[in-house]
């Protein structure tokens, strides 16, 4: 039974491992294994076992629909599904070797320069970008692009937040065409760079060269494309090489901070061949997903985190590229110190960096951050400055000397003035909703509410 129940499962996760992406395969699903399974009449009753509870929560809340198809399509029988922590071993367990966890895919040196040529970087690829619901809809778009391109979504038009992916999208689909052969034929650069390459051209009166370049790529992706707008000359260029590249069948993928619609002075002609293909708004990253960013990043780096210490990083810090510094950062502290990293470690440079934010971002009147507070959790300020220590009481204060200490950046003993409450207090309090806000949903809704209203 035991071999039986591996091979089944072992199926169940070769069929959803197309599904998701590898990193999302690798970071959540591939550590689950079948612990038990049992027929109840008609139906078979399935338990699923996850190494800690934190895969278990994630496992059964995003991917329960899609394990419960695969296996009952595997049964050929209907199934009931419920979930444990329960340590098993990995039947997808990846081997240990010495070469990296993302290897590049022709690490040769015609390959690295036709990335070169391009514009494009070695390390932005689709088997190291974390897909999670927020993105799920750029990355498959993407995925299709790169496919089918100049057929699929044409032009393709990514948008959203810094950091949340967009260019590493772009240049995976690049590195796919690479692969199929479009060498010289890809090209990947910015607006201003765009920009920049054709105030050169008319200066130089090489305008020609220029055209002739741009126009028969097979692939043009355009970073930031909100920056040619207001500038007559060079969107009258970019029109007739969008046009050029498109009726040649080739592809054109996009990015912007905002929507086609919203890009101020963008000439209309452009606004609709723009809004002609498919747009795709991309979510800063939730919990889940820069937990699953630190993992790859980490393991990119060489470094080692626990589950833990993943999640105290992530509910701290709610930008991707924060996070790659942040890491970037840990690692130079451990080794500098020549010690292993631990949370005391990861509490220090955490602090250490929401010290210095306080010193850059807009000071916020510490008023204003109580009045947040008392609205958001409907408690009166005389109920939050008291004695009272009912949780219904007790957490929103917490949270108060919190947002008074990280977002205002009010030292601890200034926040225990504002609250009437000892230095030893704040700080309680204050490493309370630290720890509270890497596995705590609603912790981390009520902070992001009260930042959103402040």
């Amino acid at each position: 039974m035991t071999q039986d129940k591996e091979k089944i499962w072992h199926d169940v996760l070769e069929s959803v491992k197309v599904s998701v992406s590898p990193p999302v395969f690798q970071t959540w699903l591939s550590q689950t294994h079948l612990a038990e399974l049992k027929k109840s009449g008609e139906r078979y009753q399935a338990t699923i076992g996850c190494n800690s509870a934190y895969i278990k929560s994630t496992v059964e809340v995003r991917y329960f629909g899609l394990i419960q198809d695969a296996l009952t399509r595997a049964l050929s029988t209907p199934c009931e599904l419920s979930f444990e922590v329960k340590q098993g071993t990995s039947i997808h367990e990846t081997p240990k070797t010495d070469a990296p966890l993302f290897e590049e895919p022709n690490q040769n040196e015609a390959f690295n320069n036709d990335l070169m040529r391009s514009h494009l970087r070695q390390g932005y690829t689709f088997e190291n970008f974390a897909v999670s619901p927020s993105n799920q809809m750029a990355w498959a778009a993407s995925e299709a692009v790169s496919k089918t391109p100049g057929s699929a979504y044409n032009p393709l038009f990514l948008w959203g937040g810094v950091g949340v992916g967009k260019s590493h999208l772009m240049n995976s689909v690049g590195v796919v065409l690479l692969q199929k052969g479009f060498a010289g034929r890809v090209h990947l650069c910015t607006g201003e760079e765009f920009t920049n390459e054709i105030i050169q051209s008319i200066r130089n009166k090489t305008t020609e060269g220029f055209r002739d370049r741009y126009r028969r790529l097979k692939a043009l992706f355009v970073d930031d494309i909100q920056f040619i707008a207001g500038k007559d000359t060079v969107q009258e260029e970019f029109f007739h090489t969008f046009n050029s590249v498109t009726q040649g069948g080739g592809q054109v993928i996009l990015t912007s901070d905002r929507p086609p619609h919203e890009i101020a002075k963008l000439e209309e002609r452009l606004r609709s061949r723009f809004e002609a293909g498919l747009i795709v708004d991309i979510s800063p990253p939730d919990f889940e997903l820069r937990c699953a960013i630190i993992q790859i990043k980490a393991k990119e780096m060489g470094i080692e985190l626990l589950m833990p210490l993943v999640q105290l990083i992530a509910g701290n810090i709610d930008a991707a590229r924060k996070l790659q510094g942040f890491l970037t950062r840990l690692a130079s502290e451990a080794r500098l110190r020549n010690m292993e990293i631990n949370e005391d470690l990861v509490k220090h440079i955490l602090n250490r960096g929401e010290a210095e934010d306080a010193n850059t971002k807009k000071i916020l009147n510490p008023e204003k951050v109580v009045e947040a507070v008392s609205l958001h959790f409907s408690v009166s300020k005389r109920a939050l400055m008291g004695k009272a220590r009912t949780r219904i009481i007790a957490r929103p204060r917490q949270i108060l000397m919190y947002l008074l200490r990280v977002e205002a950046g009010l030292p601890y003993d200034e926040v225990g003035k504002v609250v009437g409450r000892d230095h030893s207090t704040v700080m309680h309090a204050v490493d309370t909703i630290t720890k509270l806000a890497s596995n705590s949903v609603n912790i981390q809704e009520d902070l992001s509410g009260i930042k959103q209203s402040l």
